[in-house]
């Protein structure tokens, strides 16, 4: 059987062919033909026929969206690693991409807002919490929640009698500090991986694993380092505070 299917992709295969081989309906490899994501067919006598090519390039991009990326992003990853020209290079720049974060993102529409934002919702709350990343619009009255923790706390915090504009401003507090966390996380990744390795000309694919490595090595280590030092300050604050109420 998977000689047959080996047989078949190597003298190339129609659109259902390819559908029935890579699992993906027909209707979504022309989708990803016209975004660009798939390379055209080769058309002979009025029909198109695929390679192996486009069933590698098909699985890549399952195995990316079932690690979370989305469409755009995956769109610029092979983007880039056509410029490059090196699968090294593609590994790479998607071991960068890679979500660092496991949690899936959830859609919402307004009444979904409405239970955090009121009925009806505050559209300047609305509109800060975009700001801040809490909430993305993708459709009209329709919002991807990346976070749904971060807003699941808010939604905690107004139950436990906290203003809504409260907990929105800690949550931009908490945005802000995170990204500043995050660019020294980058900053210190690029000095100390990444610039070292330009210094070798050309870069050869040991040194784009070796990146992709350390990017691997990098996530755990970011978040675990920003939970115990939240975790320390945490308890200093509080202690600081409940000083000042005892005096």
């Amino acid at each position: 059987m998977a000689e047959d299917a080996t047989a078949v992709a190597e003298d190339g295969m129609t659109i259902d062919e390819l559908a029935r081989e890579s699992g993906m309906t027909a209707r979504n490899i022309r989708a990803h033909q016209s975004r660009g994501l798939l390379p055209a067919p080769v058309v002979r006598a009025r029909t198109g026929y695929y390679g192996p090519e486009h069933l590698a390039r098909i699985r890549l991009i399952q195995d990316m969206q079932a690690q979370g990326f989305n469409l755009k992003s995956i769109e610029r990853l092979l983007e880039m690693g056509a410029q490059t020209g090196s699968r090294g290079a593609l590994e790479f720049q998607r071991a960068l991409l890679e979500p660092f974060g496991s949690e899936e993102p959830e859609v919402v529409d307004a009444e979904g807002v409405s239970l955090i934002f009121g009925d009806p919702p505050d559209r300047k709350l609305i509109a800060k919490a975009e700001k801040i990343g809490l909430l993305r619009p993708i459709a009209e009255e329709t919002w991807e929640v990346p976070s749904p923790t971060l807003l699941r706390a808010g939604r905690d915090l107004i139950e436990l009698g906290i203003p809504l504009e409260h907990a929105i401003a800690v949550g931009d507090s908490i945005n802000k500090h995170t990204t500043a966390i995050a660019k020294e996380f980058v900053r210190l990744f690029v000095k100390d991986v990444l610039q070292p390795m330009r210094s070798e000309d050309p870069l050869t694919e040991a040194d784009l694993a070796a990146a992709g490595e350390a990017v691997e090595r990098l996530r755990p280590l970011a978040s675990q380092a920003v939970m115990a030092s939240f975790g320390v300050v945490m308890t200093q604050a509080v202690e600081r505070q409940l000083q000042k109420e005892l005096r």
